[in-house]
């Protein structure tokens, strides 16, 4: 008997959502204990931190393993996922590199652009006389 729903599908796909999500149960195990850090205890504060602290980790561990591994709908499309990233047709080092420049180039040619734009219209509401000099 497995723990893991289809436990040979979806490898990587489960393995970084579950290192994702503990990613931000450790934050948010950082956050509860600075945050826990004014408040005003009987005895030492640091037990109180590191009781909170293995409860999220606790808490998230057991929602992460059910969520990721166990949970048929949510193991279905992260094994749906992993099939469909394995059709993607990754472009070239060359071809990100050459879309890239072209970005840049276009984007400094469109910010020149604007800027001959601009000063064209401050000249003409200056001699207008709608800007004051």
């Amino acid at each position: 008997m497995s723990f893991t729903y289809k436990p040979s599908q979806g490898y990587w796909t489960r393995l970084m959502s579950a290192i994702a999500g503990g990613t931000l149960a450790l934050a948010a195990g950082s956050w509860a204990w600075a945050q826990l850090d004014a408040v005003d205890v009987k005895f030492e504060r640091v037990y109180l931190q590191g009781g909170v602290l293995a409860a999220i980790l606790l808490v998230s561990a057991i929602l992460i393993f059910w969520l990721v591994y166990r949970k048929p709908s949510s193991s279905e499309f992260l094994i749906a996922t992993e099939g469909e990233m394995k059709k993607v047709n990754w472009s070239s080092r060359r071809e990100i590199f050459g879309s890239t420049w072209v970005v840049i180039a276009i984007s400094v040619i469109i910010a020149v652009l604007l800027f001959v734009v601009d000063m064209g219209f401050h000249a003409i509401f200056k001699a207008i006389g709608v800007l004051d000099a």
